[in-house]
Order: C-alpha cells, then structure tokens, then sequence
C-alpha cells in the first residue's frame, strides 16, 4: 500500500536531501527548517488500512451512499437509504488530529461515520479541515462556522451549489448536530459557542439542536493525574502527541490553558455566559485526558448547561475510530455500539 495515499491533504512534495527536520512527531508529522510539513505516515505499517482514503459512492453499499460536495468549505455526505417521508437530522463531523492530521476521507472516520448515518438514521456531513502548523487556530474553527453557513445557504433557497439536489428535500435543517472526535470535541465546544453569539434569526432555519464531542482534547497546563497514571496502549494517542500538536495547532505563544483547550479554565469565558445547546460528551474510561474530560463535564453542569456523559468502560482514546479493533475486539465492539445507541437515543430526544 502506498503510503502517499495517507498524506493528509495538501499533499507534500518530496524533500531534497539539504532540508533539516526542526520538528516532528513521531510517526505522524515533520516539519523542515523552511516551513515545509510532510505528514507521511513512517509509524508501524499495520495501521496504514485505517488511513486509507474511502472514494466517494453514488451506488448504495450498506444501506448508504457518499458524496463530495466540493466548495467552501470542501464536505463529504454520507446519506442513508430512508423513508423519504421521514426528514433526516444532520451531523456535522469535525474530525480530529491535533488540530494538525488526518483527513476526513480516511477509513478511521468512514467506517464510524457510515455507521452513525445507517444506524441513527443521519444526514452526515463531514467538515475538510485546515490542518496546523500551516493554518493554526482559529482557521479550523473559522471552516466550522463557514460550513454552517454553506448550510445555511442551502436551507434557505435552491442555490449554485452541489449540496443543494442532495440536502434540500432529505433533511431537517433545524436539527443540526456537532459531532467531534478528540481535538474535533474542541471545535464542537468553540463552534456552538461562536455560532450562538449570532441571533436565532441570523441563523434560520438552522438550529443547533445539540453538540457531541467524543474524548474532546481538554487539558490544562498541568498534568492531570490520568495523564500522569495511565499508560498510552496506542500510537494513534501519546502524551508527547497531545503536547506537541497542541504547541502546534494553538496560537503561537498559547499555553494549553487557552481557551481553545480549556473552556472550563480562566481564561475562558465563564461557561454561564456562554450560550450553548445539550451536549452529550464521550469520556474513555482509559483516555490520557479523562480526568480534564470529567473536569470539563463538571463545569458544563456547574454552569446550568445540560449535559449528559457518557464512560466508556474499559477503551481508551478515540477507540471507536480503530475498525480492527471494533470488529475483532468484543470490548471495543460492545463499547462501540453502546456509543452509537446512546448517540442515537440523545438525537431523538432533541
């Protein structure tokens, strides 16, 4: 298999011999001495299958079709085989990676996403990030708004747009759901917040009806104890990962007290004046970050937001992303579906 087919997008010319590494990330990410990013995946080749891009499908397979809707921002619908008398609600997935990998074409992302599509029975529309250190925060927060926007657009009149013929008559836009995983839980957070300085009327008829990060990459400055006592079981979640790509993604001179990484902390806005809709947080009983996970958790319901969480037993970061894993791995597949039911049961009650 080919590893330049796992480069997260842009892709990256080679580099000449005279280019020094100044930073890297092991297995994931180098950065060169002029400014230049490979993200080749050098990291044990068994992991290669789960960052294989899956190429769009108009013929259903499994109960879904998948579309690129190129425009800006770039997305990628999955669409479930439905009643079409039945309005579907709408997930928007912003995918993680530090802020600084992956792509929302990947395997890792489809094999969950196409499931959550089929099974909730979701519109899912999948966000093409900007990826740091090129493009730091804000820039993936900024694409998170714009695609709301674009959705908006498409709410409101029948317009230029390739979205347009495949949403407009299947989905109910004022059932719009946040869905994260990992660094893309930081954006589910700051895009509801920002997205709901605006007026209901500035939005209609979008609505946000909830927000979903999963194991949201929350920390302080301090090491929490989790990070201190539990023992990383994956090269896809690493404390040396978490610290790099967050030195890399936040706003250069940022600590991980920013608000970006710590909305629960002091130097974010107190969360009681902080308009947002119900969350439903995933919180891995063996995540690195759990505790700083159930500290955020705390502050929500502190604050008077309404907050369910959900432990997931026995897994660790992102577990849910690994396909291996769910499908061969009775703890990591009973897990899995317990997410997507809690999922499902969440979405139906608002």
């Amino acid at each position: 298999m080919s590893t330049t087919a796992v480069s997260a997008q842009p892709p990256v010319s080679a580099h000449p011999k005279t280019k020094k590494v100044v930073d890297e990330v092991s297995g994931w990410l180098r950065i060169f001495d002029d400014g230049s990013v490979d993200r080749t995946w050098t990291g044990p080749p068994e992991a290669l299958p789960l960052m294989e891009p899956v190429p769009p499908y108009t013929v259903p397979h499994d109960g879904i079709t998948l579309h690129d809707l190129p425009g800006s921002p770039n997305l990628r619908l999955y669409l479930p085989e439905s009643d079409a008398s039945k309005k579907l609600p709408i997930f928007l997935h912003l995918q993680g990676g530090g802020f600084c990998i992956s792509h929302h074409s990947w395997l890792m992302y489809h094999q969950f996403y196409a499931r959550i599509a089929r099974e909730v029975q979701a519109a899912v529309v999948s966000v093409e990030l900007p990826l740091a250190p090129e493009q730091r925060l804000p820039a993936a927060i900024d694409t998170g708004i714009a695609a709301l926007i674009r959705l908006r657009s498409v709410a409101r009149s029948p317009v230029d747009d390739p979205a347009s013929e495949l949403l407009s008559d299947n989905v109910d836009f004022s059932r719009i759901f946040l869905i994260g995983d990992s660094s893309g839980g930081n954006l589910v957070h700051v895009i509801a917040a920002k997205a709901l300085e605006e007026t209901d009327e500035f939005w209609a008829p979008l609505k946000l009806a909830g927000g979903i990060p999963l194991h949201p990459g929350f920390v302080r400055s301090t090491r929490s104890r989790s990070e201190l006592e539990i023992k990383a079981d994956s090269v896809f979640f690493t404390l040396d990962m978490l610290d790099k790509f967050l030195a890399l993604g936040l706003p250069v001179g940022a600590t991980k007290d920013h608000p970006y990484t710590c909305p629960m902390g002091e130097e974010a806005p107190p969360l009681e004046k902080v308009r947002l809709p119900p969350f439903l947080v995933g919180v891995a009983e063996l995540d690195l970050i759990h505790d700083t996970n159930l500290e955020y958790c705390e502050a929500m319901k502190k604050a008077g937001k309404q907050v369910e969480v959900l432990i997931n037993r026995g897994v660790s970061h992102s577990f849910y992303l690994n396909k291996f894993a769910v499908d061969m791995d009775p703890t990591t597949g009973e897990r899995t579906r317990e997410l997507v039911a809690a999922i499902k049961d969440f979405v139906e009650r608002h």
